[in-house]
């Protein structure tokens, strides 16, 4: 076979429905693009929309949170992880901060070399939620120029204009010139315009400024909450301040056919579990919550730019909805791929043989990922080395790539998944699970009732292998909705597989309500899958099943829900 490029293939339905999303200057909710990894959601933004979407009078900001781990992103040479990033050493909320307030930054700057942001309307959306008075005379008598002490009957605005003198003086002209590209060939404006936008520039210093002298005067509230452990919604919303300005700005500016940012963010998850090394911001979580509350409080009350936020963790698939308080809270659009149809339209003969194609929808299924990497191994020597040898077949390159999954993916999140259910175990035994839950029916509600560490890792294994036998038997779906089966959310297996990444929630535009696998089937695999490599041995050789193909969502009907279970 002829060595072929491997090519982007649209997604029309996907593709419009975001389009027509982003053709909005306003919209009143942000939306969430998930979906199972290794579908294509990164690509898709990446080669299909971002280039769109930086366009005329469209202006689209792109963060990549988990950009800063280093030994799993293609900008370091490294590949997407298979398993959740929460396997990956986290990245600090330091950095992630800066990455988010940079973009903005950047977008709010582009905004005022339009003329859309000026120096009043940072003004006046500052004093909407911030008291200036006080910032205002410490960063103007902080100037050394400045002698004389700031009289306490100025207005705020009249302290704001005296602050952006102090601040212009001590900002280099040709700095701020460089900012607006004033010096640049071809951008001749009037000294008026020049006057406006150097101001507005000056204005987005004064209000970082600002919000850093009000963080610090919180500074010993905000250790002091890190040392507790407690929650403070005012501490966690001035952490927020800077980025949420930004975009309140941006969307005020938002103009059709002449200024329409918008602002993807890829793995928002990554940024629930940011590690905090210093006391200068509120911890991950407190930082993550406050941001999408008060992005949703913006779009509520006052329409907001559009935002998308890109993850391939489940939580937000079925689950963040609840912690935000409302199910239409965001716009949920999901996506799992292809199905094998579509699959074979777009591979077979370009880059697998009818045969070929046909073994890996049967072990795999048509993950797009899958594909790829596949195709990649196929173009390899080792592949060439493999087939010259007597005897061997397509077949053992999928052997081998399934051995890689099995090994790198599938062992540490199983090892994950035992850890999340043994601390079921102590939870249920220290009281921490209400007895109701516990009370009767299937065996998860018995946990050990002894402070055994042997026999809580026997029972949660004996849990993940009933699970997963049975999910094997429901064809890996099941509709818990139509089936009235909803005891599978307090399931701590269910839970477990979906913490570790191996197991996915999905709401699904029908309002039915699935659970599937993570990663895609595997031909034979015993049930040593749900439990650590170094413990396969104690398992009997008859739990040995046949894994099913991993089914399309498109293909699976509201019916094939509980088999087995």
């Amino acid at each position: 076979m002829v060595k072929k490029a491997w090519k982007v293939i649209p997604r029309p339905v996907l593709e419009t429905v975001l389009h027509n999303h982003a053709q909005h200057h306003r919209v009143p909710q942000p939306l969430i693009l998930h979906g199972p990894r290794g579908v294509g959601k990164t690509t898709l933004v990446i080669e299909r929309l971002l280039p769109e979407w930086n366009k005329g009078p469209h202006i689209t900001g792109y963060v990549d949170l988990a950009q800063s781990i280093k030994d799993h992103h293609p900008d370091h040479n490294s590949s997407y992880p298979w398993s959740s990033w929460s396997n990956c050493p986290p990245p600090t909320l330091a950095n992630l901060r800066t990455q988010l307030e940079q973009c903005l930054e950047s977008m709010a700057e582009k905004a005022v070399r339009r003329g859309t942001i000026s120096s009043q309307q940072i003004f006046a959306t500052m004093n909407k939620w911030h008291g200036l008075s006080t910032a205002l005379r410490r960063i103007i008598e902080s100037n050394k120029s400045s002698s004389n002490a700031v009289s306490d009957k100025l207005s705020s605005s009249v302290l704001w204009d005296r602050a952006l003198f102090s601040l212009s003086a001590r900002w280099n002209a040709a700095e701020i010139d460089g900012v607006l590209g004033l010096g640049n060939k071809g951008k001749a404006v009037s000294m008026e315009e020049a006057t406006y936008f150097r101001e507005a520039v000056v204005g987005l210093r004064l209000a970082k400024e600002v919000i850093k002298v009000q963080q610090g005067w919180r500074a010993n509230a905000v250790a002091h909450l890190n040392r507790s452990g407690g929650y403070s919604r005012s501490l966690a919303n001035s952490a927020t301040d800077w980025p949420c300005l930004l975009l309140e700005l941006l969307s005020q500016a938002a103009e059709i056919g002449f200024f329409q940012p918008k602002l993807v963010i890829n793995n928002i998850d990554v940024l629930r579990r940011a590690i905090l090394t210093d006391d200068s911001t509120v911890c991950a979580p407190m930082y993550h919550d406050s941001l999408l509350w008060r992005i949703i409080a913006l779009g509520v009350n006052e329409r907001c730019l559009p935002i998308v936020l890109v993850t391939s963790d489940s939580y937000y698939s079925y689950q963040a909805f609840l912690d935000f308080g409302f199910p239409d809270i965001f716009i949920s659009r999901e996506t799992f791929g292809w199905t094998p149809q579509e699959a074979k339209l777009h591979m077979v003969t370009d880059y697998f043989s009818h045969s070929e194609f046909a073994v890996v929808v049967e072990v795999l299924g048509p993950n797009p990922r899958h594909l790829f990497e596949l195709y990649a191994l196929k173009q390899s020597n080792h592949y060439q080395k493999v087939m010259d040898d007597s005897g061997s077949t397509f077949e053992d390159i999928i052997d081998a790539y399934l051995s890689y999954l099995q090994i790198t993916v599938v062992n540490p999140a199983m090892d994950i998944a035992l850890k999340i259910l043994q601390k079921f175990a102590v939870d249920a035994r220290s009281g921490r699970i209400p007895e109701d839950r516990l009370r009767f029916g299937a065996s998860w509600r018995h946990p050990p009732p002894i402070d055994n560490p042997t026999k809580r890792s026997e029972w949660a294994k004996l849990q993940l292998i009933d699970f997963v036998q049975s999910f094997v038997n429901a064809e890996f779906g099941l509709n818990y909705l139509a089936d009235c089966s909803l005891e599978i959310l307090e399931d701590p297996s269910a839970v477990a597989l979906v913490e570790a990444e191996l197991g996915w929630f999905a709401v699904c535009s029908t309002g039915s309500i699935f659970h599937s696998p993570h990663i895609a089937g595997y031909s034979e695999v015993s049930c040593e899958m749900a439990c650590p490599g170094e413990d396969a041995d104690e398992l009997p050789t008859v739990v040995l099943v046949l894994l099913a193909p991993n089914y399309s969502w498109p293909l699976l009907s509201p019916s094939a829900a509980t088999k087995g279970l």
